[in-house]
């Protein structure tokens, strides 16, 4: 274990099956020992960033009937909604009225809705809020797009970027593992077709970011598996500087859901064992988010003792995670404070992870 460790702190690639070898049998503390480490290489300065945004989901109609989601509703039902543009309208104003910077928008696989729809909503949001940056419509969202509309995936993703989409969130990554996709969510989009997503995005000069949902039906071999996906694709698209600009562990929320009683939720050791293991291999992600909304604030707090460097999003508003039963709220002055205790600086980033607060003063002495 300690010459994998040793390896991985060197900056040397770590194979697929020492990876393993390291989730299957490392110490959790050296795993966040090294963990550390190897972001600390990444980024010697001494600071947590965060960033001021709000999750819009401006339509809950989905066909994709996923077990493990509580918050779809089939087309035709009383609870089904497309937002209204003046109260998404009002959503953004009410962020912005915070010092926010971003929306992460996202909603189900509507059936019905045309591209022109799409388009229309980002360019009246950029024209409204210039300043605000559009993250937004997952893989598995651009994917049913493609399927709907009979049309490429680039074309997709060109004429939403031209409309004012800026980058796209990871949202349905779960595992990248074909087998275990067609289990939780098997009209959703399989692996080559979401990561094709990103290859697309980064052909036309958009970035995002990339997720990875445990505690359900994967193996351990299949979570490498699924980093392994990772690292190739941003191989492809740059390196370091390649189309992901964080990577995010979620763990799966099963209550209120199908799930609720067939899976064992994955604890906050299983979490931040993952957590470290994903910053040891993702060799070439710069960063790592903090998994708070689903973990808490104190776990949130330790998952930078396994190599986070980034809190993600002070989110306003949580739809999807919040209506399986898991709601957690961290205030920016609790933020700094955790941080504080860890030795680190809290600032404010944007999506691009350049800070955009004033240097806090330091007493000289």
């Amino acid at each position: 274990m300690r010459s994998l460790l040793d390896k991985a702190v060197a900056g040397e690639r770590l194979t697929p099956e020492e990876g393993l070898l390291l989730l299957e049998r490392a110490e959790l503390n050296d795993l966040g020992r090294a963990a550390v480490a190897v972001r600390d290489r990444l980024h010697p300065e001494p600071i947590a960033t965060y960033i001021i945004d709000r999750n819009i989901n401006y339509t809950n109609v989905c066909v994709a009937d996923c077990d493990f989601c509580a918050f779809y509703r089939r087309p035709g039902d009383v609870e089904a909604y497309v937002l209204p543009r003046e109260q998404l309208y009002e959503k953004i104003r009410e962020l912005e009225a915070i010092g926010g910077t971003q929306i992460l928008m996202q909603g189900g696989h509507h059936p019905y809705l045309k591209i022109e729809w799409y388009e229309e909503l980002l360019s009246d949001i950029r024209r409204a809020f210039p300043r605000v940056h559009i993250h937004a419509f997952s893989p598995s969202e651009i994917v049913h797009f493609s399927k709907l509309w009979k049309m490429p995936r680039r074309e997709i993703v060109r004429r939403f970027k031209a409309a004012g989409l800026q980058s796209i969130p990871g949202g349905g990554g779960e595992i990248l593992v074909d087998r275990v996709r067609n289990i939780v969510a098997p009209k959703k989009a399989m692996t080559d077709e979401w990561l094709d997503v990103y290859v697309q995005a980064a052909a036309e000069g958009l970035r995002g970011s990339c997720t990875m949902v445990i505690g359900h039906f994967e193996t351990m071999a299949e979570r490498i598996e699924h980093l392994e996906r990772l690292r190739r694709v941003q191989d492809q698209t740059g390196g370091l500087d390649g189309v992901w600009s964080a990577f995010i562990v979620w763990t799966m929320q099963p209550d209120h859901t199908g799930l609720e009683g067939k899976i064992q939720k994955a604890g906050p050791a299983e979490y931040l064992r993952m957590n470290a293991v994903a910053r040891l291999y993702l060799d070439n992600i710069r960063h790592i988010q903090s998994s708070w909304v689903t973990q808490g604030a104190k776990v949130g707090q330790m998952s930078f003792l396994y190599g986070c460097n980034d809190w993600g999003g002070l989110m306003m508003e949580e739809n999807v995670v919040s209506q399986a039963g898991t709601v957690h709220h961290v205030q920016i002055e609790e933020m700094r404070r955790m941080s504080a205790e860890l030795g680190l600086t809290l600032r404010k980033r944007n999506f691009f992870y350049e800070l955009i607060d004033e240097a806090p003063l330091v007493a000289a002495g």
